[in-house]
């Protein structure tokens, strides 16, 4: 099992350990709901260092970004992150990711844990026919993420630059306090605002506790996967390996704003092909309304109980006070108001359709 740098301050703060994505990682500190509303009401600190960094530089940087990724590379000014994703040649997602404009024919992709070692391959295997160099450092690397309505303020105590000068989905690279090399980014997974902070390894215990440090006064807490996830099931975003897979493709997935059609990309002619032929189901969001955890796998039905689909995530909204899911469903039953019924624990519990996000 591998461990981040900054698992001694885990075991110090008497964090709940469980494995993640081939990690040891923390789930919980204080409890998943009091973490969840201290993101939403103040600020929370999450170790996120088990995330990949690949860099890829040289010449053909672009084509080939823009070849691998379905959004569009050559937007993106030098300081700037989009959103994106890989495609299989058949449309299946192979990851979710960022990219991050370096410089002139240099950039970062920050993937998901799990798909560290099946990424870096599936870029290898596409880049023989590029001028480009790939690196994986995502052993080189930690990543903090200080999100919430106080992130500015706790942040910027720690920083000269100007915090408020970096846009939403852009970056820079600042000394924060003693740590000269800091890429700060105005990105996260909580939908609550706040930075995402990358340091090199030898320096992440220090970064951690300064942070904490920083943002005693205003209510800043240690956070664990539990809060990351229900803090992102309320915005509606996807996770890999639950919502979006080698199975499912961006269309399906909602996520068709990040496709973009006016360029070449594998997986490009699956998807026109499927938009084409229509899409057979999408990914909804689920409010029940009964008492009722919706967990993923479990069958959505149509009023009548025939099974329609099934849930991908779901969890209590500490925010909402009532259950709600992310689920593949038929697309005859994929629009805002449509009354579904879950299966949970061999009885239907009411289900309705809810535009994204949920908060």
């Amino acid at each position: 099992m591998k461990k981040t740098a900054l698992h001694p301050r885990h075991l110090q703060l008497k964090a709940r350990m469980v494995p993640f994505a081939g990690f040891e990682m923390p789930v919980s500190y204080s409890g998943i709901t009091q973490e969840h509303m201290a993101v939403r009401q103040a600020a929370g600190i999450f170790d996120v260092s088990h995330m990949g960094e690949f860099f890829v530089e040289g010449p053909d940087a672009l084509p080939f970004l823009e070849y691998v990724t379905t959004n569009y590379v050559a937007g993106l000014d030098v300081g700037q992150a989009q959103y994106s994703c890989m495609l299989r040649e058949h449309g299946g997602i192979v990851d979710d990711l960022l990219v991050y404009c370096l410089g002139e024919d240099r950039y970062m992709m920050v993937v998901n844990a799990a798909n560290i070692d099946k990424d870096f391959e599936h870029l290898r295997e596409q880049s023989h026919r590029f001028n480009v160099n790939l690196l994986n450092a995502s052993e080189v690397w930690s990543l903090m993420a200080v999100q919430g309505p106080k992130a500015l303020e706790i942040v910027q105590k720690l920083t000269e630059t100007d915090l408020s000068e970096i846009p939403y989905y852009h970056f820079d690279f600042v000394a924060l306090n003693s740590v000269e090399e800091a890429l700060i980014s105005n990105t996260g997974y909580t939908g609550a605002g706040g930075f995402e902070i990358y340091v090199p390894q030898e320096v992440a215990l220090h970064t951690w506790d300064i942070l904490m440090e920083a943002g005693a006064s205003a209510g800043l807490v240690p956070c664990g996967l539990g809060a990351r996830d229900t803090l992102r099931l309320e915005k509606g975003y996807c996770l890999y390996g639950q919502d979006i897979d080698e199975t499912t493709t961006p269309l399906e997935a909602g996520l068709s704003w990040i496709v973009k059609f006016q360029k070449d990309f594998l997986g490009k002619e699956a998807l026109l092909q499927q938009k084409a032929q229509g899409i057979t189901r999408k990914l909804v969001g689920l409010v029940l309304h009964e008492k009722a955890i919706p967990r993923t796998g479990y069958s959505v039905c149509d009023t009548e109980g025939k099974p329609i689909g099934r849930i991908t995530s779901g969890a209590m909204s500490p925010v909402l006070g009532l259950p709600i899911a992310l689920a593949y469903v038929s697309s005859d039953y994929s629009s805002p108001g449509s009354r579904l019924k879950v299966s949970v624990r061999e009885r239907l519990a009411e289900a309705e359709v809810k535009k994204l996000p949920f908060l």
